[in-house]
């Protein structure tokens, strides 16, 4: 059985997102000052043909995942590719393959002591599955992963910054792509910055072992010691192909992770 906890969601502004939706640069964490209203955003006028539900184009990798210890980034960018049906994250130093993500052999000079007993607490990690355009998340490991996804989130009538605790050996569907691409469509008629917000429900943050939110001292997955952050490149590109067919505001803005 899962468990919720309400916790503070970031919010992306137009400040931190790059150019291409495929891009390995990303700045995951604004401040609430930050993501205040979006300014300069004037959208141009979408005629009956613009307003044709776009579809989604499978890209040639499904996710992107990056490892975060505390506030750091460690090691470089993971991709799955399309082909890859399911990618197991583990705490174990073997390579990392196609299908699986090793974050034993990833150093980091600024490592604590309770980052260190955290990953060796990852043991087998969890499983992201992906098949017809649902992305599911199973604890392999002996201890919980907690997870936020805003799509999940919005599934379940939870606020949107919900972290849900997955027990060892559960599952829990965590992003579905028919149900983004209904909301993006129908999104268009809100105007260009409300197509742009829905970038953030394109990305999944996933802590091992501790959790954070009002249930738990740590407030923000910043002070989480071990956790990754899940891209997912298929609604990424739909709402960037949505931005472009919409037309530029005066102030660049993209939908790029």
């Amino acid at each position: 059985m899962v468990q919720t906890s309400h916790s503070p969601l970031s919010i992306l502004s137009p400040s931190s997102i790059g150019s291409n939706v495929m891009s390995n640069q990303f700045s995951p964490f604004i401040s609430e000052d930050d993501s205040s209203e979006i300014n300069d955003i004037s959208p141009s006028p979408i005629g009956p043909f613009d307003l044709m539900p776009v579809p989604m184009i499978e890209q040639p990798y499904w996710c992107s995942l990056s490892y975060y210890e505390m506030k750091q980034r460690v090691g470089e960018m993971f991709h799955v590719s399309s082909n890859v049906h399911s990618v197991t994250i583990d705490g174990y130093t073997d390579p990392s393959s196609a299908q699986r993500f090793c974050l034993g052999v990833l150093s980091n000079v600024n490592r604590t002591n309770e980052i260190e007993m955290t990953r060796h607490y990852i043991g087998k990690g969890l499983q992201l599955s992906y098949e017809n355009g649902q992305v599911f998340a199973e604890c392999l490991s002996e201890n919980p992963v907690f997870v936020q996804s805003p799509n999940c989130n919005q599934r379940y009538q939870w606020h949107l910054a919900t972290v849900v605790k997955i027990p060892p050996g559960c599952n829990l569907k965590i992003f579905d792509e028919a149900d983004f691409v209904q909301v993006a469509n129908e999104t268009v008629y809100q105007g260009y910055e409300a197509v742009y917000a829905l970038t953030r429900i394109c990305t999944i943050r996933i802590s091992f072992v501790k959790g954070w939110g009002a249930d738990y001292r740590r407030q923000t997955i910043l002070n989480t010691p071990c956790w990754i952050e899940v891209h997912l490149n298929n609604p990424l590109k739909l709402v960037d192909q949505i931005l472009t067919k919409m037309g530029s505001p005066r102030t660049k803005c993209t939908s790029v992770s």
